[in-house]
This record gives structure tokens, sequence and C-alpha cells, in this order.
């Protein structure tokens, strides 16, 4: 087996994994690191080691997913329903604080990393667009005009939530995306 082949089975070591929880819990919400904790992942994703690529686990509250009860207006359905449908996975919410938490970079991708009663975990792989190495690389250096990738649901989780892992039959409806598919057929 290959060394990412192992690392990946080691992943799950479920004391270890408890022990880390209790740790990242009394840590700030987005911590930069020095190197990913899944290196098979961030490899997969596209992370290097290499000056101008920046790692940021970042802590996502659960919930939040429900209509705040409405006190006026009588009881109509619509009031006393309790469920609010978001666009968005936690996911794309962790790379939209950590683009927000550091505005020279632009995120390149993320991934799950654990998740308790209260809180996921995600890291986020950042891409410096100033860097000298990252502009001659040329496997990297399209990045240095991108902006706002992960505002416009242009990473892999932001992708998925705008239902992009479709292809062919069954995905008529949601390209160039739902909205202008809704607007076309109007």
């Amino acid at each position: 087996m290959a060394l990412y082949k192992y690392l990946r089975e080691a992943w799950d070591n479920g004391e270890l994994l408890k022990e880390r929880l209790i740790q990242w819990r009394d840590e700030p919400v987005t911590v930069r690191l020095r190197r990913p904790t899944r290196l098979d992942r961030a490899r997969s994703l596209g992370y290097k080691a290499k000056p101008g690529f920046i790692i940021v686990r970042q802590r996502v509250q659960r919930s939040r997913r429900m209509h705040p009860r409405r006190m006026m207006g009588g009881r109509r359905p619509k009031t006393s329903s309790q469920r609010k449908d978001l666009n968005k996975r936690y996911g794309q919410i962790a790379e939209e604080r950590a683009s927000r938490k550091y505005l020279n970079c632009e995120v390149l991708n993320s991934y799950y990393l654990a998740e308790d009663g209260r809180h996921f975990w995600y890291e986020v792989i950042l891409v410096d667009k100033a860097s000298p190495s990252i502009l001659a690389d040329k496997n990297i250096s399209w990045i240095a005009n991108e902006k706002g990738r992960a505002f416009r649901g242009l990473t892999s989780s932001g992708r998925a939530a705008r239902g992009l892992r479709n292809r062919g039959k069954g995905g008529e409806k949601v390209r160039p995306s739902k909205t202008a598919n809704i607007k076309r057929r109007m």
C-alpha cells in the first residue's frame, strides 16, 4: 500500500480524535496551522508544501438552521414551520469565513476534519496570490487572476451546494444556475 493509504486509515483513530477535539474547542475559531492535519486529503485537493500555501483550521457552529419564532401574523402554516432550508453547506461557510480573515489569499479548497454536538471543523487551503513561488508555478498560477472564489461558489463545496455535481439526465435545470433557469422558463 502507498503511504497516503496508511495515512487515511490512521486518521480514523477514535481516541486521538477525542483528545484533539477537546483541545480544538478551547482554541480560537480560526487557527493558522504549520502543516495539514490530514496530509493525504490536502494533497489530493492541491496542497503543496511550498511558500504561498496556507492551511487554516476553521470552526463552524452547528444548527442555526431554524427560523426565529414569529410572534405576529396569526397561525399560518408558514409561520409555525421550524425548518429553514439553506443553500449553503458548512464547508462553504467555513471557506467564506477563512477568506474574510485572510484578505490577500484565495481559497483553493477545503476538507472535513471532525464534528461534535456543537461544532464542525474544516481545514481550508488558502493560496497567497502575490507569492513569487505561486506565480512561477504554472499549475497554480491561474489562481492569481481569481477573486472571491469562496463567495461565488467556485470551490468544490460551493459547486456541490449549487447542484453542479449532476451531469446529463437530471442535471438539466442547474446550469448556468438554478435562478437563471427559472427566469428563462418564466
